[in-house]
């Protein structure tokens, strides 16, 4: 889960959790909502320590030179 889904996920949650005041028969939207933001929030938790782990790598490079003697 990238870092775009893992905000979409919060703002949804949020949505569902404090402005949506419907109802549906079986189904708690508040409930929802709160379930939706702790995955958006443990997705980008998670994409934010991949991509640090990912920079901090070492790059390294190999450069040939080719010497041609006549």
């Amino acid at each position: 889960m990238g870092i775009g889904v893992s905000v979409f996920l919060i703002a949804v949650g949020g949505i569902l959790s404090f402005a949506v005041s419907d109802r549906i028969s079986g189904v708690d939207l508040t409930v929802v909502g709160y379930i939706l933001m702790g995955a958006g929030a443990l997705g980008l938790i998670m994409a934010v320590l991949i991509t640090s782990q990912r920079s901090r790598a070492g790059r390294t490079s190999v450069t040939e030179r080719r010497t041609y003697d006549e």
